[in-house]
Parts: C-alpha cells; structure tokens; sequence
C-alpha cells in the first residue's frame, strides 16, 4: 500500500523506512491542508500528527484513503463522523509515556525531598556546608495521587517501592489497583487534609480546570508538597503563589505553567509547526513561580524520553500492520 506521513522528521522516516519496507512511503515535513492534499492524492493510508487536518472538504480529495495513523493520542483534528460515513479507518497511539512522565514525577518528588539542585548550586560555588540541606525520607510519607489512569498508576507502583502510603482521587475506582499496589481511594477533602505530597495527573478539560483553587487549597497540610507533571491549568496560580507566601505548602514541582499555550499532545512541543507566540522558555523566564526559592520549574519536559517518542512510531507502525492484515487495532 501507498502511505503518506506528513509532519516528519528525519530520524522518524528512518525507523518508519525500516518497518515498513514492504509498503510505498512518502515522507513530508509539512501537515497536511486544503493546500497540499493532493500530495496525498493516491494513498490508501496517511498518517499525520495533530497539526494535519481532515475535514469533509479533505475526504473528498482523497479518494483512495483506507486508514488514517495519527500519530498522537487525541484525535480532534479528524472529523471522525465524516471517516465514519466514508468507511475509513481512524486509529491512534493511546498511550506512549505513562511510565516516562511517571519516572520525571519522582525525580522532581526526590529533588525536592533531598534538597538537590540546592545542594547542586552550593556545591558549585565551593561550598560544602550543610546548614539548610536536610531533606526528609519518603518511606512512611503520604502521598497523593489526583488522577490514577495510565501515569497515575505508574507513579504509585513507584511509590510503592518507596514504602510510602499512597491515596488517590479518580472517577473510576479499581480495586485491584487497591489490591496490588495499596491505594486507598479517597474524597478530594481527605487528600488534600492528609497527603504529605500532592501530584496531578488528571486530564485538563472544563470540569478539571482549577482543580486545585483558591477555595480548597487551604485544606492542603501545612508544609505539604504540590507537583504537577499533567497540565497547568489544573492549578489557579494565584491560589498555589498565596498558598506557598503563607507556608500552606512548602514548596512545589512544575513541569507546566497555566499560561502555556493549550498544548493537545506533548509530543508538539519537539514539532516545528508549534506556534512562535507559545515559547515555554519566555512564559517560565517571565513567570514569578520561577523566581522563588522553593519552586522547582521544568519546561514541560516529563513526556521527553527517547523510548516515549519511540513508541509512538512503534504502536503507529503496529496499527498500520494490523490494519494491513484486516484486523484493524486502536480504532477510535
């Protein structure tokens, strides 16, 4: 079959190249538009990232178009009824990074706990006091998990391995997640009352925006911690600034900020097409969290593995095999 992947780079038409040398690809950096659909013209399958659109208008132009391979987890940039009507196959990459952002959560629990980048920076200049560099251990501590899917679920299988006592707040209740890994699911109050450490991996919509506010968060623990590797609009930043001002928390972890730009997949962070206005560097320089003591700041980094990145091609490569054999897998 003929497939075309649009918005590439070099080191993806390799791998891709590699995997799928049984079938005719053609590689373009750019998304696919009303503007250069006919590069797409006589392809039974296109795969695109989430700046590719697909709309009726689209459709109609390609009328050879099996299967569309997103490759990203969200698939808003499909009109999928429209894919539906005209029998084409939509499929995706669920999920890629659950253990990478599980992974960068407790290297930013760990760096607050022990007072790394701290112990770093005076290392650096010569100094090997240790006045203000006692940390505290996580074994016996609390830890609060808001959101327990895929990342959720990795962070406490970690923190299990620390020993240390693990709540959650989710939707849906799995009770062999509580069997296996000694989860105790609670309500919003009791988290925040109780959890030594908080961290957010809920998705970011209108329901979870906010999620942590000026009107909940003095129900935090005095000196609690508070990470969120998920997204920055689950924390009111006026809320979490008065919060670390009046010691309710005692510090925090961010790998995002509220102000980024709205971010689909993190996966376009790497992209080119990521708009100019949405630069992480200039919105953290500018952002008065960065400039406090107890504030740790990533640049929206947790999902940036190689392994991560790979994986997208991997499943997208496994959905376009599966699809080539009639028997079509993570169809959305």
């Amino acid at each position: 079959m003929k497939i075309g992947f649009f918005e590439t780079e070099g080191w993806e038409k390799d791998y891709l190249s590699k995997e799928l040398s049984l079938h005719e690809l053609c590689f373009f950096p750019e998304p696919l538009s009303e503007g250069n659909v006919d590069l797409a013209g006589d392809c039974q399958i296109v795969s695109p990232f989430i700046y590719s659109s697909f709309s009726e208008g689209i459709f109609s132009k390609l009328p050879a178009l099996k299967m569309i391979a997103t490759r990203s987890t969200g698939f808003d940039h499909i009109e999928i009824k429209a894919a539906k009507n005209r029998k084409i196959i939509v499929s995706n990459v669920p999920f890629y990074g659950e253990n990478t952002v599980a992974e960068h959560t407790f290297s930013l629990i760990l760096a607050i706990s022990r007072k790394i980048f701290d112990s770093v920076e005076r290392a650096k200049a010569g100094d090997f006091s240790l006045e203000g560099l006692r940390g505290f251990d996580l074994k016996g501590k609390t830890l609060g998990i808001i959101g327990l899917g895929h990342i959720g679920f990795n962070v406490a299988r970690i923190a299990k391995g620390f020993e240390m006592n693990i709540l959650a707040l989710d939707v849906k209740k799995d009770n062999k997640v509580t069997r296996k890994l000694g989860v105790k699911y609670v309500k919003p109050e009791e988290l925040l009352k109780k959890s030594d450490i908080i961290t957010l991996h809920a998705p970011y919509n209108e329901n979870t925006r906010h999620l942590i506010n000026s009107e909940n968060i003095s129900l935090i623990k005095k000196g609690a911690y508070l990470i969120n590797t998920a997204r920055g609009g689950l924390v009111e930043t006026s809320a979490l600034l008065k919060a670390l001002s009046e010691g309710i928390l005692a510090g925090a972890a961010l790998d995002v900020l509220e102000e980024e730009c709205f971010i689909k997949e993190e996966a376009q962070l790497l992209s080119r097409e990521f708009p100019k206005q949405c630069d992480i560097k200039t919105a953290l320089q500018n952002h008065i969290l960065l400039c406090r003591k107890n504030v740790i700041v990533t640049p929206h980094n947790a999902f940036n593995s190689e392994e991560a990145l790979k994986r997208i091609l991997e499943t997208t490569v496994q959905n376009i095999k599966a699809f080539s054999k009639n028997k079509p897998i993570n169809k959305v």
